[in-house]
């Protein structure tokens, strides 16, 4: 083969390749998360809201986060439930890996990914829950990255000690073992988050939640439900969002593409069509 032959195979593929990768269903998403200024900005425009909204919470002891913690509560230590990835933790590489190999979700890529303890922070988290700390509330990390036995390893649960390391990384000051709760950790902690919190209210008077998905804030949003009765829940806590509760953007995954049924293109809402 000549070199023009060479060099004419070597833009063909390239141009497949770069097609391929350009038609994944996450390519854009993945692009914003991880190119735009937009993301970056809405990051630190949450968490610089949440530090505002940080000493009005520590001085009123009748303050909540969580809408079943009604007594008994307002001499408990104060505390603030964050999610881990997408919330305080950057995954878009494996994301864009995906993207790059034209493949889906894989659980052994994910979990070699998560050995690696190389995750950036996502912009403002470290920042925020290192003031929290300093300030004297303890800062939950409640996550569903999955405890799972790997081969060779009798640790039940090394995704924690990764998570840990990764966490410690990035900069957090103070934090332990004993903050991270992770799924499957204990025997009723599912993707389900709700069990956790309970058991956070228990010690502790809950400040905020922070996450990326719904069913960071609520229960049984995640399945068996239609975007309309989420966006109606959305507007039953007006008064929580910006306030108790705080979202970050994540387009690329969650509950919220999780919960549609296929074909997805029945959601889109489209401009009407007129016939001239």
């Amino acid at each position: 083969m000549n070199l023009s032959h060479s060099l004419l195979l070597g833009s063909f593929m390239w141009c497949c390749f770069t097609l391929q990768a350009n038609t994944h269903d996450n390519m854009n998403a993945t692009l914003w998360y991880q190119s735009s200024a937009e993301f970056k900005a809405s990051a630190i425009q949450t968490y610089q809201a949440a530090t505002l909204q940080l000493p009005l919470a520590i001085a009123d002891k009748s303050w909540t986060a969580l809408t079943n913690q009604k007594e008994n509560y307002q001499q408990l230590p104060p505390a603030i439930i964050v999610d881990i990835d997408e919330t305080i933790l950057d995954n878009s590489p494996v994301a864009a890996q995906s993207v790059l190999l034209n493949a889906g979700y894989d659980p052994k890529r994910w979990d070699q990914w998560v050995a690696m303890a190389a995750a950036k922070a996502v912009p403002g988290a470290v920042a925020f829950v290192n003031t929290a700390e300093a300030a004297g509330v303890k800062v939950l990390y409640i996550s569903n990255r999955e405890c799972e036995k790997r081969t060779g390893s009798d640790d039940s649960c090394p995704q924690k000690a990764d998570t840990l390391r990764n966490l410690k990384a990035v900069g957090i000051e103070k934090i332990d073992a004993s903050q991270i709760w992770l799924k499957s950790e204990q025997p009723l902690w599912s993707s389900e988050k709700e069990s956790r919190r309970l058991l956070a209210a228990k010690d502790f008077r809950i400040l905020m939640s922070i996450g990326d998905d719904f069913g960071d804030f609520l229960p049984d949003v995640k399945k068996n439900i239609t975007p309309e009765k989420r966006s109606t829940l959305v507007d039953s806590y007006q008064d929580y969002w910006g306030t108790k509760w705080f979202v970050l953007a994540n387009p690329t995954y969650g509950s919220w593409q999780t919960i549609l049924e296929q074909p997805n293109s029945q959601y889109l809402q489209s401009v009407p069509t007129t016939n001239n």
